[in-house]
């Protein structure tokens, strides 16, 4: 993993370029999820908190400290120009392995897993899954011209994955092992990898995750449950039952924010893991197509960044970092309305959690840089070419923007050789 892998010698400084606005959408869903967050917090957390730390505010005030610090976080990622990422993930990478080992071997247990430090303030995990998501786009970046290559690509990759999503494994979080292992996958597709090399790593997941599950306790409990449930709701898992009840009482318009009674009566950790259903309830299916339509106005702005980048590092930063965070709501989502086996995603901005926010609020940070950088780097053809691939998530070929931005490189070089 050396450093001098990742100089790219076509990168052209931020500073000799114009600087243009931030995304203006993206901040305004940004902060709009946020604002909803902190708002579903405070409903779905008073009695929870007050039985647990025997305060209704201790869980929210923490809410609020954790989304200062994310605010701060993305303040000074949107100034920090990404391409200084190449000469800084690795010691990130170290760094975050050293962390994931830490809670292995400081061992402190809540809930059933070692998955934080000091008293389940901070968990590595979800910072594992934002520094992996930066490592990968800038290696996958730097082998861009190798990929094709098993040895080069393929196996060096499965590595990667395969210490990160280890060491998460091991705590154990099987949810986001599996989010870890999709997005290196993904990342993999978007940078231009073989379509053979796809195949086989979709197969090797495939019978991992198949062989994960036989051998965890924990995971075959998940599926047995999720499939007697699909079969027959009455039949489903404690917890399922109790999100569906709250579900119905929602109905459309809810019951009022405050008014929700599943979470008083037994709904497991309303204020993470089943905050959504608490949402349904309180302010029904209006309420959670706001939601959605939120995170959908929020991918959708990320992959517009993406884009517009003005390099494939960019293109692969912008992706990874979207698809991560409304992978991220779409599991929670589904697993509430009983469409996923439970999985323990949380939902980003909204559910109780200072990592995950903090983990948030820094990719929107790293989105913002990116799109004040939009369309004023300079690429090759072949850099173009793969480009191409990433901008349009490898579906239909952009040939008319694309073709305009090589004729005009050409043009360029044209001139600057007279």
């Amino acid at each position: 993993m050396g450093t001098g892998t990742f100089v790219n010698e076509n990168y052209t400084p931020a500073q000799a370029r114009p600087a243009r606005s931030f995304d203006m959408p993206l901040l305004v869903t940004a902060v709009a999820l946020a604002v909803f967050g902190l708002v579903m917090m405070f409903s779905a957390s008073w009695d929870f908190s007050l039985k647990l730390y025997d305060s209704p505010m201790y869980m929210f005030d923490r809410q609020v400290l954790w989304l200062l610090t994310g605010a701060v976080a993305a303040l000074a990622f949107a100034f920090f120009d990404y391409h200084h990422w190449r000469r800084l993930i690795v010691p990130a990478m170290l760094a975050t392995v050293v962390l994931l080992v830490g809670v292995l071997l400081i061992n402190e247990i809540r809930f059933g897993a070692k998955r934080s430090f000091f008293y389940g303030s901070v968990q590595p995990s979800e910072l594992a899954k934002l520094i992996t998501i930066i490592y990968l786009a800038v290696w996958l970046y730097a082998k861009r011209d190798q990929l094709q290559d098993i040895q080069l690509g393929l196996i060096p990759l499965g590595i990667i994955l395969g210490v990160v999503g280890g060491l998460i494994y091991q705590q154990p979080d099987l949810s986001a092992a599996a989010t870890v292992f999709l997005l290196g996958g993904l990342l993999f597709f978007l940078s231009g990898g073989d379509l053979k090399q796809i195949g086989v790593l979709l197969v090797v997941a495939v019978i991992a995750a198949f062989l994960v599950v036989q051998v965890s306790p924990t995971g075959r409990e998940r599926i047995a449950s999720f499939i007697a449930g699909f079969k027959d709701p009455t039949q489903a898992s404690y917890h399922m039952r109790r999100s569906f009840e709250a579900i119905v009482n929602g109905g459309w318009w809810g019951v009022g924010i405050g008014q929700s009674q599943s979470k008083l009566t037994g709904l497991p950790v309303p204020p993470t893991d089943s905050i959504f259903a608490v949402l349904i309830e309180e302010l029904g299916m209006f309420g959670a197509l706001t939601l959605i339509g939120l995170y959908a106005m929020l991918v959708w702005r990320g992959l517009v960044i993406a884009r517009r980048s003005p390099d494939m590092l960019g293109t692969l930063l912008a992706s990874g970092l979207v698809i991560w965070i409304g992978m991220e709501a779409l599991i929670n989502m589904t697993v509430m309305v009983g469409l996923l086996p439970f999985a323990g995603n949380t939902l980003p901005f909204v559910s109780a959690g200072g990592s995950n926010l903090v983990a948030s609020m820094a990719a929107i940070g790293i989105l913002m840089n990116i799109s004040r950088q939009h369309g004023e780097g300079t690429m090759t053809d072949d850099e173009w070419r793969s480009h191409s691939a990433v901008a349009d998530l490898r579906g239909r070929n952009g040939r008319r923007s694309l073709s305009r931005a090589r004729r005009t490189q050409r043009a360029n070089d044209q001139t600057a050789g007279r």
